[in-house]
């Protein structure tokens, strides 16, 4: 078993990139709930016990280099699968006057807080990771038609890098669990529709109540 206490490098990295070149490179295979743990032991796809023990507030990239051999030209990588991500950029709402700027910030909160998408703000993003179907988060911000908000969706791994520790266990770590409260779909017509479990009383198409609380 190998422990790693310490990240040697990132494959990124120029120097890196040159060493492994020519390297026999293994891969410890992370889901993003897992990348977000300090202490973890997984072998890797080759077979080799990786025991991680990082100090409190380190958290593991994608191509982060765990283990290199300069003799043998051997390494490990760390292979994280983020989701995508949902960017709302904030930026055009600088020009709005402070009242105008509160109300798109207030709908934009209670759109999102209504879908239950966790999300994470900072300078000036709003950053939801992809817990549902990409057409269906479309479909939803599309629909809210939020005036002077753009937005687009950009890989997992771009937006890691521009996160604290804590932001990115919050926007990835958990988006491979069922979301508690409602869930959404796209229905034929392209529309986004919440399926609310708060307590309320829901009917069929018949009347029929199927939460035993409904009274007539």
């Amino acid at each position: 078993m190998h422990i790693v206490e310490t990240v040697l490098g990132n494959a990124s990295d120029p120097v890196w990139k040159a060493k492994l070149a020519d390297a026999a490179v293994d891969t410890l295979e992370l889901s993003q709930w897992d990348a977000q743990k300090n202490r973890l032991r997984k072998d890797t796809r080759n077979g080799q016990t990786i025991a991680v023990s990082l100090d409190r507030d380190a958290f593991l990239h994608d191509g982060d280099v765990l283990l290199w051999n300069e003799q043998t030209k051997k390494a490990v990588l760390c292979k994280i699968d983020l989701c995508d991500v949902l960017v709302i950029d904030l930026g055009g709402l600088q020009k709005l006057p402070a009242d105008q700027l509160i109300e798109r910030c207030v709908q934009l909160g209670h759109a999102l807080g209504n879908q239950h998408w966790p999300a994470v703000v900072r300078d000036g993003f709003v950053y939801v990771p992809m817990a549902v179907n990409r057409l269906v988060m479309n479909s939803v911000m599309n629909t809210h038609h939020f005036k002077d908000i753009t937005f687009r969706f950009a890989p997992g791994s771009e937006i890691a890098g521009l996160l604290g520790p804590a932001q990115a266990r919050r926007l990835f770590g958990g988006t491979e669990r069922p979301m508690d409260g409602g869930h959404s779909h796209a229905s034929p017509d392209g529309h986004a529709h919440n399926h609310a479990h708060d307590g309320h009383h829901r009917h069929d198409h018949d009347g029929h109540c199927h939460d035993g609380h409904c009274h007539r």
